[in-house]
């Protein structure tokens, strides 16, 4: 999807991204070089198996990716199953009946474990899934810092309070990148992950019913398969980009311009306030786009876990080690 001028902007990112690798805790794309080579042609190849049997599986993986990166950084940790007095994170409101890719992440590092035991950390292996998920479905690739370990901890509290919702208003949703050192020409740059997956109809339903920032037709579209009345319909799916609900394009910003956004959460970023001038770039600019999506996605899969926070190389993504 990329124009010889992006591939040259990607080129740079990836020059400023190797030389400022060491402000970010010595993080970087060649990390398991000598240790475990093969890596991503394994990652790669597992992931491309998954997408081939369902497409969708490629916008889960990426959705997984934010959704551990948002809760104690990059670690792992909402790969945690619920264990005896351990709580994990995927009962959080935002992942419950909601997040998928345990299975692919589990068959990785299976795949991953027989060449390189010990090596490799899950909470890598999420964030290469998530870039080869990106370039199955016609996204650009990205050079992903390596060099996380697993958290042996999770917080369900901190995935409830810290993942954007659907209701989130624009400085909510600001402060909530924020909080992750993540601008908001980040966030807008990477809520356009929602140019492919699905969502529950729990998720937009007060936004098509009762938003006063939504296209009526769009509206009455959507409200053929999500009833107004709850719990009916609750995990009844619809397509963020209604266009073309499994290829990374721009058509999620052209539809914001047009009052078409999904969630009342994606639409916030079009609806008279900072971010608009931007969304209509991106909807018309390709390049761009892509350029900030892989910028902002090298910034987020660079957030740490916080100092004191144990971690590990899990041998089991599920489980922390005995």
């Amino acid at each position: 999807m990329a124009s010889s001028s992006s591939c040259r902007a990607l080129h740079c990112l990836l020059a400023l991204f190797l030389l400022c690798s060491f402000a970010y805790g010595q993080l970087s794309p060649s990390f398991y070089a000598k240790t475990c080579p093969t890596l991503e042609l394994i990652v790669r190849s597992t992931v491309t198996k998954a997408v081939l049997v369902e497409r969708r599986m490629g916008a889960s993986l990426l959705r997984l990716h934010f959704h551990d990166c948002f809760v104690q950084g990059c670690d792992g940790s909402i790969l945690l199953d619920d264990k005896g007095s351990f709580v994990g994170e995927k009962t959080a409101l935002p992942n419950m009946n909601s997040v998928r890719g345990f299975e692919v992440i589990d068959e990785i590092k299976k795949n991953v474990e027989l060449v390189c035991p010990g090596v490799v950390s899950c909470a890598d292996i999420i964030a290469l899934a998530a870039r080869d998920g990106t370039v199955m479905l016609g996204g650009p690739s990205w050079p992903v810092p390596l060099g996380q370990r697993d958290s042996t901890t999770a917080s369900l509290n901190a995935a409830n309070s810290d993942i954007p919702t659907p209701d989130y208003n624009l400085d909510q949703l600001i402060a909530a990148f924020n909080k992750h050192q993540l601008s908001p020409r980040d966030m807008t740059a990477l809520s356009g992950a929602h140019t492919i997956g699905y969502s529950q109809c729990l998720n937009f339903r007060d936004h098509i019913y009762n938003g006063t920032n939504i296209d009526p037709v769009f509206a009455t579209l959507r409200k053929r398969t999500c009833p107004a009345q709850a719990p009916n319909g609750d995990t009844n799916l619809a397509p963020f980009d209604v266009q073309t609900a499994l290829v990374f394009d721009i058509a999620y910003y052209s539809n914001l311009v047009t009052k078409r956004g999904l969630l009342n959460s994606d639409q916030e970023l079009f609806n008279g306030g900072s971010q608009d001038a931007l969304v209509s770039q991106y909807a018309t600019n390709p390049a761009l786009f892509a350029t900030d999506f892989v910028a902002a996605i090298i910034k987020m899969s660079n957030l740490s876990p916080p100092p004191g926070i144990p971690t590990e190389i899990r041998r089991n993504c599920r489980v922390v080690n005995s």
